[in-house]
């Protein structure tokens, strides 16, 4: 039977945070727990399962890609989620959704059947960029509706921000728990919770499921592209074979001279391992992973951008076989 887990969403404006927080959750899971996450991007190629790809005992990722979490009535959702409970059987789910989602939907339809009585769900988290707030940058709007529904704030990337400058910031948010943070950090301990209710119990075997998806085979010479476009928004994407390998240093030059990004997500076979990024713009922040199964990018950039130009660009920065 299934009763109750408790849930976590983790929301907040593109590049705020949120994967860096689930991450440092992750670190923090106490041994013998099973944990899920389940995340969602604007994009095709799905990179954030591959970001949070980890080697701790007991954790599975699921994710959604190209779509929007708040349509939580729809199929892949549905599925999604269906599929990840049932192969976690997870004692805690974390549900990501896209910063161009809308989080305060899907906060009031998780309430609503077939997930209530499944899943227990905790205070709302919000995750921000403190130094935008800080600069005067505003909150997408729907990011701002979330924070009615919000129990806690996170305030990410505080750490060049003055007594004055976090002064400021509070004065612009409501008044919640709060707390600041450097890349997405935060203990355990603190993150809010409420008591579970006796919710009615449900099966495994009622949980929405779909047939199991064949792999795809990826060539080495060209890459698999994915591209999706709305509200003005473009994410183009490319996954690769695993042997091939990437010059970091090209990659970020690329990059940084990319007009119109606004977001870059890495996971690439390099001369000395697998990297990974995640950035908004793109700096040099690579870290190692624990992903070996392909390469993938995924940009999010202004509308209208030329897809053929963006990946000759990206395959120029390969390694060359010796």
């Amino acid at each position: 039977m299934l009763r109750e887990i408790p849930t976590h969403l983790i929301g907040g404006p593109l590049g705020a945070g949120k994967t860096s927080l689930i991450r440092s959750l992750l670190a923090q899971k106490p041994a013998g727990e099973r944990w899920a996450v389940l995340v969602n991007e604007f994009g095709e190629i799905g990179l954030d399962a591959a970001l949070l790809a980890t080697d701790v005992d007991g954790v599975a990722i699921g994710e959604v890609a190209g779509g929007c979490l708040c349509c939580v009535n729809g199929v892949p959702f549905q599925v999604g989620l269906g599929r990840l409970l049932r192969r976690a059987r997870p004692d805690r789910l974390f549900i990501e959704p896209s910063g161009l989602g809308h989080p305060q939907a899907l906060w009031r339809q998780l309430q609503a059947p077939p997930w209530s009585g499944v899943l227990a769900l905790q205070p709302l988290v919000v995750v921000l960029d403190a130094a935008a707030l800080a600069s005067g940058q505003p909150l997408p709007e729907a990011q701002e509706q979330a924070l009615e529904a919000a129990g806690m704030l996170l305030l990410n990337k505080s750490e060049t921000l003055d007594a004055t400058q976090r002064c400021a910031v509070r004065a612009r948010l409501p008044v919640l728990p709060l707390r600041w943070s450097v890349r997405g950090h935060l203990a355990l301990r603190d993150l809010p919770t409420s008591v579970a209710g006796e919710g009615s119990a449900t099966t495994w075997a009622a949980l929405p499921e779909a047939p199991a998806q064949l792999g795809t085979v990826l060539p080495a010479e060209r890459p698999l592209r994915a591209v999706r476009e709305q509200d003005g928004q473009f994410a183009i994407g490319w996954r690769l074979a695993p042997s091939v390998r990437f010059d970091r240093v090209a990659v970020d030059a690329w990059l940084n001279r990319l007009s119109g990004l606004r977001r870059a997500k890495a996971v690439l076979h390099c001369a000395d391992g697998w990297y990974a990024a995640n950035a908004a713009p793109f700096v040099d922040n690579w870290g190692k992973s624990s992903w070996r199964r392909d390469n993938r990018l995924e940009l999010i950039l202004a509308a209208g951008a030329d897809e053929e130009a963006l990946e000759e660009a990206f395959l120029a920065c390969r390694m060359v076989a010796e």
